[in-house]
């Protein structure tokens, strides 16, 4: 009797724990579907200066082993960066032509980047979303950490917030939200893992983008993605974003919204709200000579340029400047946006 009893005690203690250890496994298991839905945009912390100021150049559209004009506009981009002693540098996209990365052994990282963006001012970290065809090669490629081990500047990620303390800027992923990639992508791959199903993805994402804008007590805030919402180049709007992220950004009071994939310089205001519209896409290949000014109606647009260069942005508690520059180095473009007045002098 006493070894019976023994052995139905003992049995229930397995029952007991085995029933433990399958609670345990469950509750891993429901964690591992629940964390990507609750997961936070990453943030990433960046000082300012210690006169309460910031400086950083953007650039998009580049990556081309140096080849138009790339190699110009980067030794420009080192000059321009030392005089303004920038603290970072944003990447607007398309950051490796013409179908992204293949692995992160893939030469062209070093070819297009290390070895072209080799100015002592520009060895800042290097701010960067995707653009189109970053998604056309191995996006985890580009994405990885490891190449930090390549280039300790490269920071990449599909969405991200980078904070500091006048300024929270939101890299949103953008190439998601584009239907002619999903629903006619002509002869090119594109590398959707980690996207799909799209319609959670962006759903996601957008979540998200409310929640840090809403909770973020920066004095600026910025967006940055690879393609525009208001454009006179060759691509023009981004009918998706101006649906679906437009309406976030202006009920967050965005100040700026800066994109690439146009490869041009151009400067549309808003008509009906503070924000600025910044294309900065002549990394490298320009000159595509179809800039649509005659299709600006309201006389939004106050400079458009079709060719190669970049954008530098200098900002304070106060006031932000935006200059754009050609691959000469020349300014071509200056605006100034007052804090304490909210409106563009």
């Amino acid at each position: 009797m006493v070894v019976a009893m023994v052995a139905a005690s003992m049995a229930s203690g397995l029952r007991i724990k085995a029933m433990a250890e399958l609670c345990c496994y469950l509750t891993v298991v429901l964690c591992a579907f629940l964390v990507p839905c609750l997961a936070k945009l990453t943030t990433i912390e960046h000082p300012v200066k210690p006169n309460r100021s910031l400086s950083f150049l953007v650039v998009g559209d580049w990556g081309r082993k140096g080849f138009y004009n790339q190699s110009e506009v980067a030794f420009q981009m080192g000059r321009i960066g030392e005089k303004l002693k920038i603290d970072f540098v944003i990447s607007t996209g398309d950051n490796f032509y013409d179908n992204g990365l293949t692995s992160v052994y893939d030469p062209a990282f070093r070819d297009s980047f290390t070895n072209i963006y080799t100015a002592k001012s520009l060895q800042k970290p290097w701010y960067s979303v995707l653009g189109n065809h970053d998604y056309r090669g191995n996006v985890e490629a580009q994405l990885n950490p490891t190449l930090r081990s390549v280039d300790k500047r490269w920071i990449c990620m599909r969405s991200f917030v980078l904070k500091t303390e006048l300024v929270d800027i939101f890299f949103v992923d953008t190439t998601p939200f584009v239907d002619k990639y999903f629903t006619d992508p002509e002869d090119h791959t594109y590398d959707w893992k980690g996207v799909e199903p799209r319609k959670n993805y962006l759903s996601s994402l957008i979540k998200d983008l409310k929640a840090e804008m809403r909770n973020s007590t920066a004095l600026w805030k910025f967006a940055v993605g690879h393609h525009a919402i208001k454009s006179l180049g060759h691509h023009g709007d981004t009918a998706q974003l101006i649906k679906f992220l437009l309406p976030v950004l202006k009920d967050n009071n965005v100040d700026v919204y800066m994109n690439g994939h146009d490869h041009c310089l151009e400067h549309i205001t808003s008509m009906n709200g503070a924000m600025q519209y910044l294309t900065s896409g002549g990394g490298s290949k320009a000159w595509r000579g179809d800039l649509k000014p005659d299709d600006d109606v309201n006389h939004s647009a106050k400079f458009l340029y079709d060719g190669q260069g970049f954008m530098s942005l200098e900002m304070n508690e106060n006031e932000a400047m935006i200059l754009f520059y050609d691959v000469e180095g020349l300014v071509l473009h200056q605006w100034k946006i007052s804090k304490q007045l909210r409106s563009a002098v």
